[in-house]
C-alpha cells in the first residue's frame, strides 16, 4: 500500500463529500418549488434522506483514516456550474431541465462511487468498498427512476403549459 495510493483515495474520498453536500443543496432548491409534480416531488426527498446518509457515510471513512478535515476539496466549486440548472433561477421547463440534469448528475456520482470502490479495493479497504458500494446502489436506483419517470414529467409538463391559465414550470 503506497502512502500515494491513500492520499489519492483520500482526497476522493473528500471530493465524494463535497459532491454529496451539493447534491443536498440542488435537491431541496428542487423540491422546495416543486408543486405540481408529487412524484417527483417525492423521490426527490426520499432522494435527500439518502443523500444525508450518504454523507455520514462518506465522513465515516474519511474519520477512520484520521485525516485533518481542515479543507475539503471543493468539488462542489467545479460542480456548481453545472448544477445551476437545478439550483439557479426558475426558468419556465425548469422542472423538465431539472429532471435532466438531475440523472446526469446521479451518473457522476456513479461513476465517483466504481471510482472510489476501485481505490479501496486497491488498498484493500473493505469496510470502505462495501460503503461504497451501498452507495453507489442507491445513486443507480435513483438514476434509473429519473430515466423512467423523465417520459412522465415531459408530458405532465407539456401538458400543463398547452393548458390556458395553468402553471407548468413547476
Amino acid at each position: 500500500m503506497s502512502h500515494n495510493s491513500e492520499e489519492h483515495f483520500l482526497d476522493w474520498v473528500k471530493d465524494a463529500h463535497a459532491m454529496e453536500k451539493q447534491a443536498e443543496s440542488m435537491l431541496e432548491k428542487m423540491a422546495s418549488r416543486l408543486e405540481h409534480y408529487p412524484d417527483l416531488k417525492l423521490r426527490i426527498e426520499q432522494h435527500i434522506v439518502e443523500t444525508r446518509e450518504h454523507q455520514t457515510l462518506v465522513q465515516s471513512v474519511i474519520d477512520r483514516y484520521s485525516t485533518s478535515q481542515s479543507v475539503l476539496k471543493d468539488l462542489a466549486g467545479k460542480i456548481s456550474a453545472f448544477g445551476q440548472s437545478i439550483g439557479g433561477v426558475m426558468v419556465e421547463d425548469e422542472v423538465v431541465k431539472g429532471a435532466i440534469s438531475g440523472h446526469v448528475f446521479e451518473h457522476l456520482e456513479i461513476a465517483s462511487y466504481t471510482s472510489l470502490i476501485a481505490a479501496a479495493q486497491h488498498l484493500n479497504d473493505h469496510e470502505s468498498a462495501d460503503i461504497f458500494s451501498r452507495i453507489r446502489e442507491q445513486e443507480i436506483a435513483m438514476a434509473d427512476w429519473t430515466l423512467t419517470h423523465l417520459p412522465d414529467v415531459t408530458e405532465q409538463y407539456l401538458v400543463r403549459s398547452a393548458t390556458p391559465g395553468v402553471e407548468a414550470k413547476k
